[in-house]
């Protein structure tokens, strides 16, 4: 099931998967019209002669032009395609070019103008003139000027949507849906009020005494997801315990421990096999089981804004409120144990986020590159008294109020103006005192 979700999320990404579906589909079209206008002779040229009437090369003169048409348009889109690319690697961060070719409306127009080329040729080689015992497959021409006039609205509209998508407000909004729909997924329980389900004393298990075999990466790359179901089967299969070495996100090494194994004896060959199965490595990471990297993605962005070259700081404001609902969002949820047991027998120590790290990868950096901006860290302060208003937690409440002073530190520092001094002063006085006091839920 693992595989198939991974192949699933690499075809989505492609640029070729949808268009060749689209063109298989124009395909059975045109042969199945041909095969309606074989069947049914020259009836729709006798009985609508003004729609149907065009001769064997009136046809073929209006299927080439068609035909060359759709191919002008085709070079076109795929241009415009990789100017957008290229400018929102440039102007914001080269970890959001994976959302744009995963783009539906993308790979569907190219499909679209792909497959009218393709209809026309196929319908294009049935035409005989009358030395060669004349047919017209009328209804499948027509058909062909239907579906270049829609192409023409496709383009139009696929215009539109380059214009739209390049905007940083669209940009930051996708990445941000995406990480909230990776949030729900993975932390789908709510956090019950006082907990704080996100902290793992592992320091305490009696773990010293165990051997630990490990088993190594098969090849570099990122942690793209891993199988915690296959985790513990093989654990109680083998009698051991599980522990990951690396976190979902972090980049291995090829031959460098991925994970260890409690057991006396070193792994044998197809133990590591299945070991190194249940994890999916790849060059790049994604969402899907790390709402980390969407929070990477809008903190590159806002670091690019904040730029002395870029220098802007509405944008980086825009990244700093999507943070803000991401952190809303988790603020409220349940993030599990690192520790999973089976009866009473701990099986599994996993690494995985807390809600103290996802809050240090939002704000951190951002901080760091807000020296003397005051817009900046008024809007973290803000950010901070939200997401403190989601939460009971008073672990996650001071996690968020250590990140109000170390902001308070920054401002000491670097603003030089006593107005805007003073102005922040204010705003983090209400800021703490928002912090220090329990919401009503």
């Amino acid at each position: 099931m693992k595989k198939l979700k991974q192949l699933w999320s690499n075809l989505r990404g492609s640029f070729w998967f949808l268009p060749t579906l689209i063109l298989a589909a124009s395909v059975i079209l045109a042969m199945g019209l041909i095969d309606v206008d074989t069947s049914g002779s020259n009836q729709w040229a006798e009985r609508w002669p003004r729609v149907f009437g065009a001769g064997a090369a009136g046809a073929r003169g209006m299927l080439s032009t068609i035909a060359g048409s759709m191919m002008t348009v085709v070079g076109v889109t795929f241009s415009m395609t990789l100017v957008t690319l290229a400018l929102a690697s440039s102007q914001y961060t080269s970890r959001i070019l994976r959302n744009f070719m995963r783009d539906r409306v993308t790979q569907i127009v190219l499909g679209i103008f792909a497959g009218v080329f393709t209809y026309c040729v196929i319908v294009l080689r049935t035409i005989r003139g009358g030395d060669e015992g004349a047919f017209v497959p009328n209804l499948a021409v027509s058909v062909g000027v239907v579906l270049a006039i829609g192409g023409i609205a496709v383009l139009i509209f696929f215009i539109h949507h380059i214009a739209s998508s390049i905007q940083a407000a669209n940009i930051i909004a996708s990445v941000a849906d995406e990480t909230l729909l990776a949030v729900d997924r993975l932390f789908p329980g709510k956090l019950g009020e006082g907990l704080a389900g996100d902290e793992n004393d592992q320091a305490s298990l009696p773990l010293a005494d165990r051997h630990w075999q490990a088993i190594p990466a098969y090849q570099n790359g990122y942690i793209l997801s891993v199988d915690n179901a296959a985790f513990l089967r093989l654990a109680r299969e083998h009698q051991t315990i599980v522990r990951m070495e690396h976190s979902i996100g972090e980049f291995v090494v090829q031959e460098t421990p991925l994970a260890s194994l409690a057991l006396d004896s070193p792994p044998d060959k197809d133990l590591i096999a299945e070991m190194q199965a249940a994890y999916s490595i790849k060059l790049y990471r994604t969402v899907e089981q790390d709402p980390g990297f969407g929070i990477r993605q809008l903190v590159d962005i806002a670091l690019r804004a904040l730029s002395s070259g870029v220098n802007d700081t509405t944008t980086a404001v825009m990244c700093v409120d999507y943070l803000t609902a991401i952190l809303s969002r988790l603020t409220t949820r349940d993030i599990p144990s690192s520790l999973r047991s089976e009866e009473g027998e701990l099986q599994v120590i996993t690494i995985g986020p807390t809600f103290a790290s996802l809050v240090a990868e939002s704000f951190d950096q951002i901080r760091e590159s807000a020296k003397g901006n005051v817009a900046i860290m008024l809007r973290m302060l803000g950010a901070l008294q939200t997401i403190a208003s989601q939460s009971a937690s008073p672990t996650r409440r001071l996690v968020l109020r250590e990140q109000a002073q170390r902001i308070a530190e920054l401002a000491g520092r670097t603003i030089d103006s006593p107005h805007d001094l003073a102005r922040f002063e204010s705003r983090l006085a209400t800021a703490l005192a928002a912090l220090d006091t329990e919401p009503c839920l």
